[in-house]
C-alpha cells in the first residue's frame, strides 16, 4: 500500500545530500502547500489587526496586548493539548482547531467593518491563540508522518522557506490592499479563506503511522513532555535561547509605530518591511538546503542570534528607510538558522510517542518569545519610546547568548543534528 512516498528505502543515503528530498513525498508536499497559504493568510491577518489597532488608538501598549490576548490560551492550554495530540488522531485535531480559528477571524472581520468594540477584538483573538493551542502541537506533529527520519533537516528547511515566502507576500499583499481599499476588513476575509484552503489540505493527507500514547491524561503524563525536555540539554538550550533572543530582540510588533512616526512611509512602507525579514530568511532557507549537514551546528546557532541581536540595534538606531531593509533582512536570515536547528532537533530528538507533549512544551517557548516579545515591545515603546525598546531589547539578546552559553556548554560542543543513539 502506498501512502504517496514514492522514494525506496535503498535510497535514503542519497537523500540525505539531496536538497529536494522532502518535495519528492506528495504527503509532505500536501502540508507544505496547507501551511503555506494557512501562513499566508495569518501574515495578512497580523498586519491587519495591527495597522487597524494603531489607527484606532495610536497607542503602543494596544499593539503589545495583541500578543498577551493570544499567547495566554497557548500557555495555559498547550500542555493539555500535547496530550491530546499524543492520545487521538493529530489530523482531526488540527482541523477542529482550524475550524475555531476560522470561525474567530469571521468575527474580526464583522468588527472590523462594523468598527466593532476594540475589547471583542482581544476576545476574538483570544479565540485564535486557543485554536492555535491544539493546532500546533497536533500540525507539527503530522511531519513526521509525511517523511522518514532521515531527511528531517530537508523537511524542516523547506517548512521554513514556505512560512517565509508567505510571510514575503503576506505583508506585501496586505499593504498594497489597505493602501488601495483603505480597509482592513477584506485581508480578515482571506485570512478565513485560507484557513479553509488548509483543512482541504491536510484531510488529503494519508501519512505513515507513527506510535501514539495510550496513557490516562494525568497530571504525570502532562509533565513528561516538562521532563523530556528538562532532561534533554540540548533541545532545552536551543528553545531556550530562541526564545529569550526573540522575547528581548523582536521588534516587529513595533514596525507600525516607525512606518508612521519614526520613518512616515505609510502602509506601503509597513508591508515592505514586515516583509523584510521573511526575504532574508527565504534566502538563508535556500542556501541551508544546498549546504552540507551542520558539523557544527551549536557553534552555529550561537553566532546567529548574537547577530540577530547586533542587527535589532542597528535596526533600532536607523532613520534610514533602505538601512532599516537591510536590516530586516538580516534579522531574518539569522533567524532562520536558528529556526532550522531548532525544529530539526525536535524532530530528530524525540520520540514519536512523545511529539505532541514535546511540541506543546515547544509551542509555549514560541509563543512566549512571539506574543509576550510583542508585549514586552510594546509596553517599554510605551514607556521609553520605540527607539529605546528596540536597542534595549538587541543588547538583551546578546546577553542572553552569553548567559546559556555559560549555563549549558553542551550546545557549544553540539556538533550535526542527528538523532542521538537510544538505549
Amino acid at each position: 500500500m502506498t501512502t504517496g512516498q514514492e522514494k525506496h528505502p535503498d535510497q535514503d543515503p542519497i537523500e540525505k545530500r539531496d536538497p529536494y528530498a522532502a518535495l519528492r513525498y506528495t504527503d509532505f508536499r500536501l502540508l507544505l502547500v496547507g501551511r503555506l497559504v494557512i501562513a499566508l493568510g495569518e501574515q495578512m491577518l497580523s498586519f491587519a489587526i495591527g495597522w487597524e489597532l494603531w489607527l484606532r488608538t495610536h497607542d503602543a501598549l494596544a499593539l503589545g496586548l495583541v500578543g498577551l490576548a493570544q499567547v495566554t490560551p497557548v500557555i495555559v492550554f498547550s500542555l493539555p493539548a500535547g496530550h491530546v495530540a499524543d492520545q487521538y488522531n493529530r489530523k482531526h485535531i488540527a482541523i477542529l482547531a482550524m475550524l475555531l480559528q476560522i470561525i474567530s477571524i469571521l468575527s474580526l472581520a464583522a468588527l472590523s467593518f462594523t468598527k466593532g468594540p476594540i475589547p471583542l477584538i482581544y476576545l476574538c483573538l483570544f479565540g485564535i491563540g486557543l485554536a492555535r493551542a491544539f493546532s500546533g502541537p497536533a500540525t507539527n506533529t503530522l511531519l513526521p508522518q509525511t517523511v522518514p527520519p532521515t531527511i528531517f533537516t530537508s523537511a524542516a528547511t523547506w517548512s521554513s522557506s514556505a512560512w517565509q515566502i508567505a510571510s514575503i507576500a503576506g505583508p506585501a499583499i496586505a499593504g498594497a490592499l489597505v493602501a488601495l481599499l483603505n480597509s482592513v476588513t477584506v485581508n480578515y476575509l482571506l485570512a478565513a479563506l485560507s484557513g479553509i484552503v488548509f483543512l482541504v489540505m491536510i484531510s488529503l493527507i494519508k501519512g505513515r503511522p507513527l506510535a501514539l500514547s495510550r496513557k490516562a491524561a494525568t497530571m504525570e503524563s502532562l509533565r513528561e513532555g516538562i521532563h523530556f525536555i528538562r532532561s534533554t540539554k540540548i533541545i532545552l538550550s536551543a528553545i531556550t535561547l530562541d526564545m529569550f533572543a526573540v522575547l528581548f530582540g523582536g521588534a516587529v510588533a513595533l514596525l507600525p509605530v516607525y512606518a508612521t512616526d519614526v520613518l512616515k512611509v505609510g502602509p506601503e512602507g509597513l508591508g515592505l518591511m514586515r516583509a523584510a525579514p521573511s526575504i532574508g530568511a527565504l534566502l538563508m532557507a535556500l542556501v541551508l538546503a544546498h549546504l552540507p549537514p551542520f558539523q557544527r551546528a551549536g557553534s552555529t546557532l550561537l553566532i546567529s542570534v548574537i547577530g540577530f541581536g547586533v542587527a535589532t540595534i542597528i535596526f533600532g538606531l536607523s532613520s534610514t528607510f533602505w538601512l532599516t531593509l537591510l536590516m530586516l533582512c538580516i534579522l531574518g536570515a539569522l533567524d532562520n538558522i536558528s529556526v532550522v536547528i531548532r525544529s530539526t532537533l525536535m524532530l530528530t530528538w524525540t520520540p514519536d510517542e512523545m511529539r505532541g507533549r514535546t511540541s506543546a512544551v515547544n509551542s509555549i517557548f514560541i509563543s512566549a518569545s512571539n506574543e509576550l516579545g510583542g508585549f514586552e515591545s510594546g509596553l517599554t515603546a510605551a514607556l521609553f519610546g520605540p527607539i529605546i525598546s528596540v536597542v534595549g531589547g538587541g543588547i538583551g539578546t546578546i546577553i542572553v547568548v552569553l548567559v546559556i552559553a555559560r549555563i549549558w556548554p553542551e550546545i557549544r560542543q553540539l556538533r550535526t543534528l542527528d538523532a542521538p543513539a537510544r538505549v
